[in-house]
């Protein structure tokens, strides 16, 4: 039973401190919503995007974790990251000219 309340407890403040960040960005930003993926054993990966078009992301240990953290900071979650969402992400000259590198084989670097 002890070892159950301290993978419970640890699982608590791992939430906590990701709902801490989350909270903060949306702060930041004039408020925010997210997206949870799946990463597969290595956890899943909560994409946040700003009400000013900032975007950002941190990463959960597990789904479950991601998705309690999102539901503790109180943000808007949606199931894909399409559509009206996406179209809120504001990027400028340095995402596109990567985007354009890395696609046309060009340089990885911001030339």
């Amino acid at each position: 039973m002890a070892d159950t309340q301290q993978v419970d407890a640890k699982a608590e403040r791992v939430v906590a401190r990701l709902a801490g960040r989350i909270a903060g960005f949306s702060t930041a930003h004039g408020g925010a919503e997210g997206q949870v993926a799946y990463l597969g054993q290595r956890g899943a990966r909560i994409v946040l995007v700003g009400e000013d078009g900032e975007w950002g992301d941190v990463v959960a240990p597990s789904y479950e974790i991601a998705a309690q953290a999102v539901e503790k900071a109180g943000i808007t979650v949606h199931e894909s990251f399409d559509g009206e969402f996406a179209g809120k992400v504001r990027t400028g000259p340095y995402e596109w000219s990567r985007m354009a590198g890395i696609q046309l084989g060009g340089s990885r670097s911001n030339t």
